[in-house]
């Protein structure tokens, strides 16, 4: 009896005790220390089977496409007409599909590109997509 009064007197506050005798605050301790948190409320957890969202290759390496960067424009240009390739095709999104197709057009305004094929010099650049196979499928 001497050691759990002497435990309370070291462990507990005045306010816990006053008006109790030396088991209600004992107890009142252990019960309290005893406690668990609610083990069957549900937890936050991330889904592990959650792909991550899909990101197009300009905005994942953080590019913003200009006009002077031709090589890099010639990217999204066919090799045999010229002409640039849409979005189902690229796999860019819709913000950096419409700045690609302003550079390119300011690019060929300034003549830094040529309009009606790929300029010879790009040809054998990697490919960033392959345009036989599209990211989506085509409409038609």
């Amino acid at each position: 009896m001497l050691k759990i009064g002497k435990f309370i007197a070291q462990r507990a506050t005045t306010a816990n005790i006053v008006g109790k005798g030396p088991f209600e605050a004992a107890t009142r301790f252990y019960s309290e220390s005893a406690q668990q948190p609610d083990s069957d409320l549900p937890i936050d957890i991330t889904n592990p089977y959650e792909k991550d969202p899909q990101k197009c290759i300009l905005c994942k390496h953080n590019i913003a496409p200009h006009y002077k960067n031709v090589k890099l424009l010639s990217q999204f240009q066919s090799p045999y007409t010229g002409r640039i390739y849409g979005r189902h095709i690229t796999g860019l999104c819709k913000n950096k599909q419409e700045q690609v197709e302003q550079a390119i057009l300011r690019a060929q305004q300034c003549l830094l590109m040529p309009g009606y094929h790929k300029d010879l010099d790009f040809l054998q650049d990697p490919k960033l997509f392959d345009p036989e196979r599209p990211v989506r499928p085509h409409k038609y």
